[in-house]
């Protein structure tokens, strides 16, 4: 499998500067620095020994700057065989003790009822591929599983023509941007009550 030139660095922390590695498979598309240098500024004051759950884990380059900014434990979901090897040479290689990797897909994992971290999770990553069709499915259970924190934080990134009218209502956005064909967007959870 040739990597060669699929490469994303990561922004900041105890990795900045290090570049992992991906391959070449149809929908994968990193998160772009700029975006990402967005996202990571917001998600500052909630990085700090958190848990974390990357769904679509992709290049890793969400979970993996996640991780080297503070995260005290980020679970990667990946269901494609070939990204989960490379995942975990980039795990191996940054010496990642604090990332682990479930190979599954996303609605899968979500219907696993095992605890894969300590505690709730307080910032979800939700980046699928675009065109995917089955982000609508993975709000709801995320939503459902009793994985979140009463306060965690979604990072969502979807294709900027996606009408996002099936999100929960205690869902609320905090932040939006787009970027050309993409936007991205931070919601903050509360408690159906509050």
């Amino acid at each position: 499998m040739s990597t060669k030139g699929n490469r994303v660095r990561i922004i900041g922390g105890q990795w900045r500067g290090r570049k992992i590695e991906f391959p070449s498979i149809e929908g994968l598309r990193p998160t772009t620095d700029p975006i990402r240098e967005t996202l990571f500024n917001w998600l500052q004051p909630y990085l700090p020994m958190s848990n974390c759950l990357d769904l679509y884990a992709g290049s890793g380059a969400l979970g993996f700057e996640a991780a080297s900014r503070g995260a005290r434990h980020v679970l990667m979901v990946e269901q494609d065989s070939r990204v989960v090897k490379t995942l975990r040479m980039n795990k191996e290689q940054l010496q990642a003790t604090n990332v682990k990797l479930m190979r599954r897909s996303a609605l899968d994992a979500l219907n696993d009822k095992r605890k894969e971290s300590d505690g709730s999770f307080d910032i979800v990553f939700l980046d699928p591929p675009f065109n995917h069709g089955e982000l609508i499915e993975c709000v709801k259970r995320l939503e459902e599983s009793d994985c979140l924190s009463d306060d965690a934080v979604i990072y969502l990134e979807c294709e900027s023509t996606l009408v996002l009218d099936f999100l929960p209502k205690n869902w609320l956005e905090h932040r939006k941007k787009k970027a050309g064909q993409v936007a991205y967007y931070l919601y903050q959870r509360e408690l159906d009550g509050k």
